[in-house]
């Protein structure tokens, strides 16, 4: 026998006995573009502009609640950095709170967001407080 069939036999012996799951179709998992999702805003927007990926609501409620997600963090932080400055005329103890404010919002914000990712891996639908309805009701719309 040649090298390739034996190959071929063993692994059809492996997937006989249960040992070897059958190949699924190419191409990615819900779990995988759901959390693709959710690293910037881009791959979110492609995910509901292109038809194969918009007609699941796994993923159009991923995509939904990370451009919101990243919407609202991105206004946060600008105005925390556009109020930062200015606090130079409230005193150094404001000026403090102020830095540590920012950086425990940037930490829960990282957090979150992490959190959605993995949930996402695993096939769960992590819902953000204000967020996660209206991203819910956008993927049956």
């Amino acid at each position: 026998m040649k090298s390739d069939q034996r190959e071929k036999l063993g692994l059809q012996a492996l997937k006989e006995r249960g040992i070897m799951s059958n190949p699924r179709k190419s191409g990615l998992s819900d779990n995988t573009i759901g959390a693709a999702a959710y690293f910037t805003p881009f791959p979110a927007i492609f995910f509901l502009a292109v038809r194969r990926y918009n007609k699941r609501p796994y993923v159009r409620f991923h995509a939904w609640q990370s451009i919101v997600f990243f919407a609202f963090g991105s206004i946060l932080g600008y105005l925390f950095a556009f109020i930062l400055p200015f606090a130079v005329f409230a005193g150094p103890h404001f000026i403090t709170f102020l830095r540590w404010l920012t950086l425990v919002f940037w930490f829960a914000v990282s957090l979150a967001w992490l959190w959605c990712v993995i949930g996402a891996l695993n096939g769960r639908r992590r819902k953000l407080p204000l967020l996660g309805d209206w991203a819910d009701e956008q993927a049956y719309r």
